[in-house]
């Protein structure tokens, strides 16, 4: 049998709200505000695991009887420094063009909390993305378009107009800001089953042959 739940998603991000729509399963959005300045020390993947968590007990006091809780945190990381959202036109600038040409990480970190309870149950997804070496022309364009301010990194990889990404080989959902098939599995850890097929799905969306969806759902990944 389908346990039925409800989703509460952690989040304002309409990415993420429009991935979680391709799994079929019920969710509504809790909005919070955590600080996400990193700490000393902090590594990317700790970065992102550290706020998802944060993200998720913030949304507790809200959680439905019926429900979950589910929060998630994106980042873009270049030889291990974290790139957050540039604050401006010369900062956006200035990352795209450090990207340019080279394969960077974007690391997502999920948190689940199911109600009544306190343990989180989380996952983490790394992705290689390999950028194209777009011009300054292209760079100052898409700029202009103000895509940029709202993106780790300064990017999105799925603008269909600067397209900065070449033959990705990993997790796209993930570049998008949530994993789905990570998802998938730490629900189904939980006895929560999709009412859909969540790799096909995504793949029709996203317009992506996913090489990886196979080894994400067995836990080889």
């Amino acid at each position: 049998m389908i346990r039925k739940i409800v989703i509460s998603l952690a989040s304002n991000s309409p990415r993420r709200r429009q991935l979680l729509t391709l799994t079929g399963w019920m969710f509504h959005i809790v909005p919070v505000d955590v600080d996400e300045t990193p700490q000393q020390g902090e590594t990317p993947q700790e970065y992102v695991l550290r706020l998802a968590e944060a993200k998720a007990r913030a949304a507790l006091p809200r959680l439905r009887p019926d429900g979950l809780v589910l929060a998630a945190d994106t980042t873009v990381a270049d030889r291990g420094e974290i790139l957050g959202k540039p604050a401006h036109a010369a900062e956006a600038v200035a990352m795209l063009q450090r990207l340019r040409g080279r394969t960077h990480q974007v690391h997502t970190a999920i948190a689940v909390i199911l109600y009544g309870q306190q343990e989180a149950h989380t996952d983490l997804c790394t992705t290689d993305v390999p950028m194209r070496n777009y011009t300054d022309e292209e760079i100052a364009a898409y700029v202009a378009s103000a895509d940029p301010f709202d993106k780790a990194g300064g990017y999105a990889i799925q603008n269909p107009h600067f397209q900065p990404v070449a033959h990705l080989q990993g997790c796209y959902a993930n570049v998008v800001g949530l994993p789905l098939c990570h998802l998938t599995r730490t629900l189904n850890k939980l006895d929560i089953l999709p009412r859909v097929d969540v790799p096909r799905s995504c793949q029709t969306f996203l317009q992506y042959d996913c090489p990886v969806y196979e080894q994400v759902l067995h836990g080889e990944l």
